[in-house]
């Protein structure tokens, strides 16, 4: 993994400067933020400062939500090993119904899965950033380690993670701070299994399949926002730490709370 040549931070997707070829990170990607050893030259090709500022646009820009057949294939593979890793211990328990709750996993984590990281990607999207889904191997074959080892009951759900790399046409957002983006960014996955998980959380009251699609949605997308919520590594709670504190303890600590209640139980 490479690092900032400044800050020293890790980087997954380092940015390497046009003018002295070094890697930097998103804060300092630019010449005069690196203190770039060819800054005359950066000056004179583009001004840096301007008397008039750059005009804002009359209205948002709309930015064209698209994907790729890489996306795709990395959301579908983890899409389908989630699901095998949380529906590991029932195929030691029940395995008369082995693939009616595989099915089930299928659909919950589909849900819960699936729209955290389309959250994560859209709200980049809306202010301006690339933003796709990376596989990530070794990630994926933690999360079957840990599901097979615990039977189903711990899973190191950290499959792969959708990337964000900042646009430099990001002054039309320059109302927000770069580093309040990101902890937005970070924060709409999360906050997507809270919504499953309480849509699901209502249907497992019906009884029966519906009920225990519910109670198994309820669960699924529970861990998942509560694990993301850890602020540690590439984890989204990380980056909405370092945004806000307040925010990460709204989301986090009731979160928390509910998955340690329903383990004791």
């Amino acid at each position: 993994m490479a690092k900032c040549e400044v800050c020293g931070s890790e980087v997954i997707l380092p940015f390497v400067c046009s003018y002295c070829k070094g890697t930097f990170c998103s804060h300092h990607r630019l010449p005069e933020a690196h203190n770039c050893r060819m800054l005359h030259l950066a000056r004179i090709q583009k001004p840096i400062y301007s008397e008039t500022p750059p005009p804002r646009p009359k209205s948002k820009p709309r930015i064209r939500r698209i994907t790729s057949k890489t996306e795709i294939t990395h959301l579908l593979a983890a899409w389908v090993v989630l699901s095998l890793c949380f529906s590991t211990g029932y195929f030691f328990s029940v395995r008369s119904t082995i693939f009616l709750v595989f099915a089930i996993y299928l659909c919950v984590v589909g849900t819960g899965f699936i729209f955290h990281e389309l959250a994560h990607k859209f709200t980049a999207q809306r202010y301006g950033y690339w933003s796709e889904f990376r596989l990530w191997p070794w990630g994926l074959a933690m999360a079957l380690l840990s599901s097979l080892l615990t039977l189903g009951s711990f899973i190191f759900a950290a499959p792969g993670a959708t990337y964000v790399a900042p646009r430099y046409h990001t002054f039309e957002w320059s109302g927000v701070s770069e580093k309040k983006r990101m902890g937005l960014i970070s924060l709409a996955g999360p906050l997507s299994n809270v919504v499953w998980g309480a849509a699901f959380f209502l249907l497992s009251g019906l009884g029966g399949l519906s009920g225990l699609i519910g109670n198994i949605g309820f669960q699924v997308n529970l861990w998942l926002a509560s694990f993301n919520m850890i602020p540690l590594g590439g984890l989204d709670g990380r980056k909405i730490l370092a945004w806000n504190t307040t925010a990460w303890a709204i989301v986090a600590i009731p979160l928390w709370i509910i998955e340690a209640f329903l383990m004791l139980v």
